[in-house]
C-alpha cells in the first residue's frame, strides 16, 4: 500500500535519489530545502515531485506524513524543531535508505574516494541486465517496480553507513578524510570495518589499500587489481587510449574475458574491474555487462567536460588529494597532447590543515595551477590557514584568483582546463566560460 513522505532537505545528493525511488515505486513524496536553484532539483521537478521553501507552517499541513530528515538538520532546525513539537513519525536519512536495503538483493559502494563515480558505473550496468532500483550520490535516484536488486552509495562520514546491511559490498579504500568528524585513520578504519562486519554475501575490495587488506571479516572477501599473487580479480593487458581504456580480468586463473571504458584513468579501470567482479560473483550475464560498460556516459560532476575551440573545460567534484590526482591523470590520457591547467578551490580549512602538502604534491602533477579561496562550511566559516598556504608549497608556483581576476585563465591556448572542488568552484567556471565566449565573439 502506498505510503505518504515528507522531506525535510530534498535537494541533498542523497535525499534528491531517496525520494525519487519512494515516488517511483507509488509512494508520495513532497519535501522542503533553501530556495536557490541545486542541481539536484531538475530530476525532481521532471518527476513532478512538489518542493517547498523552509517554513515551520509546513509541518501542520503534512502531520500525517512519515517524516525524513537530511543529515545535516539538527532539532533546532526550522522544520525540524517544528516536526519534533508536533509529535510527527520521522526517520533520518540513513534509517530509511536501511529499508530500502532490507528488500532486495543490495549491493552498497563505499569507500573515501570513488564512491559514485563506481556506484554510477554498477548501477548503468545493472539496470541493463537485471531489473535494478538505485541511489547515487550525484542526485540520481530509480525506484524500478519489482526491482531484484538495489545499488547504493553508502557514505562513510559521521557512520551514516552503520544501518546497512548489504549483500556485498564494493570497498574502493579506506583513507583519512573527513578530519572534523573522524580522529584519525584508525579510527576511519574502525568505522569500514564495522560496515564491512554487517554485509551478508561478500566484499569486493580494492587489492592496493593497505588498509582494506587489514579487514577482519566473516563473508568472503575478494580483491581486485593487478598484481599476480594477491588479487583474486587480476587485472593486465591494460591499454589506455584517447577514446578510453581497454584491459583483461581473470578470476582465480579464470578467463573473464576483454572489456572497454569510453572514459579515463587508472580509477576508472578498478572501478569497472570491481563491476565485473560483483557480477561474476551473482551470476549474471558477462556478455551484458561486457556490452553495457562500452556505454557508460559517466555521472554528474565527475569529469564532466564541455569544448569551446580549442579548450576543453572539465568539471569535477575531486576535493582530497587522492582524487585530484585521479582527476590530472585522466586529463593527461584523453588530452595527452594539451597543456593540462589545473583550477582547484579548497574545501573546508580543516581539510586543508590536515592536507597542504599531499595538495601541493598532487596539484604540481598540471601544467599550470591556479588556487582560489577556500571554501568553508557552516561548521568552519574561517580558519588560520589560506590558499596561499597551498600555492607556496606547489612545485613551479601557482596563482590564486577569484572571480574578479579570473580572466587570468584566458592566456592559455590548446588547453584542457581541469576545475575541482567540492564547494562553488562552478562559479569560477561560469565565469571563465562566459569570458571566453565574449572573447571569440569578439573575433567573429
Amino acid at each position: 500500500m502506498p505510503k505518504k513522505y515528507y522531506f525535510i532537505g530534498i535537494k541533498g545528493t542523497g535525499m534528491g535519489p531517496l525520494a525519487q525511488i519512494l515516488h517511483d515505486q507509488g509512494n508520495e513524496v513532497v519535501g522542503s530545502d533553501i530556495d536557490k536553484f541545486t542541481y539536484t532539483q531538475a530530476p525532481l521537478e521532471k518527476a513532478g515531485i512538489k518542493l517547498l521553501p523552509f517554513d515551520a507552517k509546513n509541518i501542520e499541513d503534512y502531520k500525517d506524513y512519515t517524516f525524513i530528515r537530511g543529515n545535516a538538520f539538527t532539532d533546532d532546525h526550522v522544520e525540524v524543531k517544528a516536526a519534533l513539537e508536533a509529535g510527527v513519525d520521522m526517520m533520518t536519512f540513513p534509517e530509511a535508505v536501511a529499508e530500502q536495503v532490507d528488500q532486495n538483493t543490495t549491493i552498497a559502494v563505499a569507500g573515501a574516494h570513488g564512491k559514485t563515480s563506481t556506484t554510477g558505473l554498477l548501477a548503468h550496468v545493472m539496470k541493463n541486465v537485471e531489473k535494478t532500483s538505485y541511489l547515487i550520490g550525484d542526485g540520481t535516484g530509480k525506484g524500478t517496480p519489482n526491482s531484484d536488486f538495489f545499488v547504493l552509495e553508502a557514505d562513510e562520514y559521521r557512520r551514516h553507513f552503520a544501518p546497512y546491511h548489504p549483500d556485498y559490498a564494493i570497498l574502493t579504500n579506506i583513507d583519512f578524510d573527513h578530519p572534523d568528524y573522524f580522529k584519525d585513520i584508525n579510527d576511519v578504519f574502525s568505522a569500514f570495518e564495522d560496515f564491512a562486519k554487517g554485509v551478508k554475501k561478500g566484499i569486493v575490495a580494492w587489492g592496493d589499500d593497505a588498509n582494506l587488506q587489514k579487514l577482519s571479516v566473516d563473508v568472503p572477501l575478494y580483491y581486485y587489481g593487478d598484481k599476480e599473487g594477491r588479487d583474486d580479480f587480476l587485472i593486465d593487458r591494460i591499454d589506455k587510449e584517447t577514446t578510453g581504456s581497454s584491459f583483461h580480468v581473470t578470476f582465480s586463473g579464470k578467463d573473464l574475458g576483454d572489456f572497454f571504458i569510453p572514459i579515463f584513468g587508472q580509477h576508472n579501470i578498478y572501478n569497472a574491474t570491481a563491476v565485473v567482479a560483483v557480477a561474476y560473483l551473482e551470476g549474471l550475464d558477462l556478455e551484458g555487462v561486457r556490452e553495457h560498460l562500452k556505454t557508460y556516459p559517466g555521472v554528474k560532476r565527475r569529469f564532466s567536460e564541455k569544448k569551446i575551440e580549442d579548450i576543453a573545460i572539465i568539471d569535477d567534484y575531486a576535493h582530497h588529494p587522492t582524487e585530484i590526482q585521479a582527476t590530472i591523470d585522466a586529463a593527461r590520457q584523453k588530452y595527452p597532447d594539451k597543456e593540462v591547467v589545473a583550477v582547484f578551490q579548497p574545501h573546508t580549512f580543516s581539510r586543508v590543515i590536515a592536507y597542504k602538502d599531499d595538495y601541493a604534491r598532487v596539484l604540481s602533477e598540471a601544467d599550470t595551477v591556479y588556487l582560489t579561496p577556500i571554501f568553508g562550511s557552516a561548521r568552519e566559516a574561517t580558519g588560520t590557514v589560506t590558499a596561499e598556504d597551498i600555492a607556496k608549497e606547489i612545485k613551479g608556483g601557482a596563482t590564486v584568483i577569484t572571480e574578479d581576476t579570473v580572466s587570468e585563465l584566458l592566456k592559455h591556448k590548446n588547453a584542457v582546463f581541469v576545475f575541482m572542488g567540492a564547494g562553488d568552484i562552478q562559479k569560477y567556471e561560469f565565469a571563465y566560460e562566459k569570458l571566453l565566449g565574449e572573447m571569440q565573439s569578439d573575433r567573429s
